[in-house]
């Protein structure tokens, strides 16, 4: 067996409090881990200076693979994630004012307009999501 010196000496005393945070392994715990990834995206926002940012960034992480294994997305529009999303988070076309004004936000949710790549990168970082996620496939969009 590999000597294992390579981590930390205090990561038997620590792993008990950090282990749940870092396991998604069913439903119970995905719930909490969004709620934890919520409280740090409201604490944190995008500061990458903040001491917990890369435990902001994992848990995204770790959320969105259990998502991608539990929760395949259909093929949907971005406008139709968008609109998901909106309501998942209990939001309005008035709480994204960094994506656009209410009224082009509404015509990209009646797939009126297209989302922009920039918009698409500000929602992305909204909802801790990949970029990809608003862009496939495109041609429903049309």
């Amino acid at each position: 067996m590999e000597n294992l010196t390579i981590l930390p000496p205090d990561i038997n005393t620590h792993w008990q409090a950090v282990a749940p945070i870092l396991m998604i392994r069913n439903e119970e715990e995905y719930e909490q881990a969004v709620k934890r990834l919520n409280v740090l995206i409201d604490e944190i926002g995008t500061n990458e200076e903040h001491p917990l940012y890369n435990l902001l960034e994992t848990l995204g992480t770790l959320i969105e693979v259990y998502e991608s294994e539990h929760y395949p997305i259909a093929d949907c529009s971005g406008s139709e994630i968008l609109a998901y999303l909106i309501e998942e988070h209990g939001l309005t076309v008035f709480d994204l004012p960094e994506i656009a004004t209410p009224e082009i936000t509404q015509e990209i949710l009646s797939k009126n307009k297209v989302l922009t790549f920039h918009q698409i990168q500000q929602l992305a970082e909204r909802f801790n999501v990949n970029p990809q996620v608003f862009m496939a496939p495109l041609e429903q969009e049309k």
